[in-house]
């Protein structure tokens, strides 16, 4: 069946819907769901937080007893297997619609497909996939993860007009304003976990959590109820036992090298997890860091570090996207890099492919990404 305009219209709106958990669904995957009947909405839901009612479900629910013979729009083909709720594409057999328009296949190899045999051998009419770029940016770790074992990686990084993040001294605090702190917050929110090496922790004190008075957002509450795991980098476990990190009691995921004897070892709060990584050069493997972050069913991975670490992440090619808030100040030749590149000649120029660029505040957040084509 030809799909119509309409189709494409009701789908949008299922990726809407899908945006409203932006903040909440991780480890699971944002979707979104639409009911219609005689061309018009009778239901529709989002998937909310993990453990509770799929998007499909919510949706059904919201319809009552106007479900048989209706269309569904989902962002995301129903799941097939029974985990913490039931499969959607058997309740949506059971609800007696009549068609089930998807916008892509789910990447997770345990519904991949199923989920569309089980409906299509219910009865039901199956269209798809429709708008497939939108929908997998709506889950770009969920689906990296489920394809390559792997999170989806940014880095964060601020800087002045002439590319510097903090002064010679280290001193770094404010380069940007108000506004784009308050977007980083909102990054931190989406993300499973934050990386950040020792040193930067070292010299800001910084606590690394999502704090709902700067998010800015009509569910701040909730989208912090959730905090991301710390992931720190410290291989020599250098990290005072008194920062201010601390003071926070979530999860903590502190990374050192495997050389740290028994006394450094012992003593850190119940909430902390030791974990050594090493690589050859004595410092810690962050493609290992990476592959242990997906194990724990981290989608996306937020990269706010100094320029040493982010530089690390860059050159061995582990970086998906980059976030540059741009402040206008100029923080003068001695003032440090924005990555740590000893590059000598134009030819081993990194190349990147901007894909926004927009005012934040007083600032400019461009958002980019390895150009792996140039």
């Amino acid at each position: 069946m030809a799909l119509s305009p309409q189709d494409f219209d009701f789908m949008a709106r299922a990726f809407r819907l899908a945006e409203r958990g932006l903040y909440t669904t991780m480890p699971n995957p944002r979707v979104g769901c639409v009911l219609v009947k005689g061309g018009q909405v009778i239901g529709e839901g989002w998937h909310v937080r993990t453990g509770e009612p799929h998007a499909e479900v919510n949706a059904l629910l919201a319809a009552g007893d106007k479900v048989r013979g209706a269309t569904v729009y989902v962002s995301l083909e129903p799941c097939s297997h029974h985990g913490r709720t039931g499969p959607c594409s058997q309740a949506l057999v059971d609800a007696g619609v009549s068609r089930v328009v998807y916008a892509m296949e789910d990447p997770n190899p345990l519904v991949s497909g199923r989920g569309i045999e089980i409906m299509r051998a219910g009865g039901i009419q199956v269209d798809g996939p429709v708008l497939e770029d939108d929908a997998r940016a709506l889950n770009p770790g969920f689906i990296k993860r489920m394809e390559r074992k792997l999170p989806f990686v940014r880095c964060k990084l601020a800087m002045s007009l002439d590319g510097r993040t903090a002064m010679e001294s280290g001193e770094s605090k404010w380069i940007t304003g108000p506004k784009a702190r308050a977007d980083v917050q909102r990054l931190r929110a989406r993300s499973c976990a934050i990386i950040s090496g020792v040193d930067s922790v070292l010299q800001d004190n910084s606590s690394l959590t999502v704090r709902a008075d700067e998010l800015e957002l009509p569910n701040a509450q909730e989208a912090a109820a959730k905090q991301p795991l710390r992931v720190i980098l410290d291989s020599r476990l250098r990290l005072s036992r008194n920062a201010l990190m601390f003071k926070q009691s979530t999860p903590i995921l502190l990374v050192h090298n495997g050389t740290a004897g028994a006394d450094q070892l012992a003593g850190w709060p119940d909430f902390v997890e030791l974990l050594a990584l090493p690589a050859k050069d004595g410092r810690i493997d962050l493609q290992a860091l990476l592959r242990e972050l997906a194990r724990r069913h981290c989608n996306e991975v937020l990269v706010e570090a100094g320029a040493t670490l982010a530089g690390g992440f860059l050159r061995r090619g582990l970086l998906d996207e980059i976030i540059v808030y741009m402040a206008p100040k100029l923080l003068g030749s001695n003032a440090r890099p924005i990555f740590d590149l000893p590059l000598e000649t134009m030819s081993a120029s990194l190349a990147l492919k901007i894909k926004d660029i927009r005012a934040v505040g007083r600032d400019w957040r461009i958002t980019a990404s390895p150009d792996t084509e140039y």
